[in-house]
């Protein structure tokens, strides 16, 4: 049952990457949009990100309750060591969420549009860039349990390059699903080519944040490259998201928004999957040489079987729920 859970794991971070990174990405776009197609890019950005804007929390709450219930050790030592992070991409969420809220649904229009947007906006950008911040710093064996002041302890487990890249990078991601996402959901042709020329600068933003991280993982001596091109799994992984990222430039301007968004989630899927295949059951490396591992570091096996038939028993009622939802959602024309 163990397996059962972790897989459930890694499945939550997933779709929290695909569909709230999508929700993330639309207060980015909007941000580095110019003033006169904001309204229009809004809207269209709006009617895309509906249907999971609405649940695409789910997957981290999920994510946070395994790690709470099923492997208390190590949510203890990322709650602790990162808390700062932590703090920060919640109130991003929160932040985020609220200001979405009142801009949209407001029942007066007045200048207090004028403070949701920017909250909106910004905190769509930090959300995402302190989300990367706590998978890198879990990773790059920055976490000294033998600490012994608050800036070894709680500031220099997190602040690095290699962090900070990754949180560019995450960032970035968020930018390109969104903009995948969008070009769906233009209806005029004039509107879907802009997008598709957005989509393409920001596919280029991805390419060169994600060379950051290299760079910064090289200058502080984390063997990102190992951990990715070590394995034949990770290589294959590498080269099917290469693969699938020229058919995309291929068929951006060709109208195949499912083909499109399907294409994307594979190339996230695959980069996620690079990046924690070798590395795996590790979940977190500390500054002593030694590690947190899901196998190791579980919690009472019968808590564990409880936890994995209950996360079955839940998807049975959640992932229909959320194909009827996005269903419905794309059949309603007017927001």
């Amino acid at each position: 049952m163990i397996y059962v859970v972790i897989v459930f794991l890694w499945t939550s971070i997933l779709l929290y990457i695909l569909l709230g990174g999508a929700d993330f990405g639309a207060g980015i776009i909007e941000l580095f949009t110019s003033r006169a197609n904001r309204p229009k890019t809004r809207k269209t950005m709006y009617n895309a990100i509906g249907p999971i804007w609405e649940a695409n929390h789910m997957w981290l709450i999920i994510a946070v309750v395994i790690l709470f219930v099923g492997f208390p050790k190590i949510y203890t030592t990322i709650s602790v060591y990162l808390h700062i992070p932590l703090v920060g991409m919640l109130l991003g969420i929160i932040a985020r969420g609220t200001a979405f809220v009142f801009r949209n649904y407001d029942a007066v229009k007045d200048d207090m549009q004028k403070i949701y947007t920017p909250i909106f906006v910004y905190s769509s950008l930090i959300t995402p860039f302190f989300l990367g911040i706590i998978a890198a710093s879990a990773v790059s064996g920055q976490i000294d349990p033998a600490a012994a002041d608050f800036l070894s302890a709680y500031v220099f487990s997190w602040l690095s390059w290699f962090s900070i890249a990754v949180g560019l990078f995450t960032v970035s991601i968020c930018g390109f699903l969104a903009t995948i996402f969008i070009i769906g959901q233009a209806d005029e042709g004039a509107d879907r080519e802009h997008f598709v020329r957005k989509a393409r600068r920001v596919i280029f933003v991805v390419m060169f944040s994600g060379l950051l991280v290299f760079i910064a993982a090289g200058y502080e001596g984390i063997p990102v490259l190992n951990w990715i091109f070590g394995d034949w799994p990770g290589i294959a992984a590498i080269i099917a998201a290469s693969i699938s990222l020229g058919i995309m430039f291929f068929v951006l301007g060709r109208n195949k928004p499912i083909f499109l968004r399907l294409l994307a989630g594979f190339q996230v899927t695959m980069i996620l999957f690079a990046a924690t295949y070798t590395h795996f059951p590790k979940i977190v490396l500390l500054k002593n040489g030694t590690d947190l591992s899901l196998l190791m570091h579980q919690g009472q096996a019968k808590t564990i079987d409880t936890l994995g038939y209950a996360l079955l028993i839940g998807s049975l009622f959640i992932l229909p729920a959320l194909v009827y939802l996005i269903y419905i959602f794309q059949r309603k024309k007017d927001f």
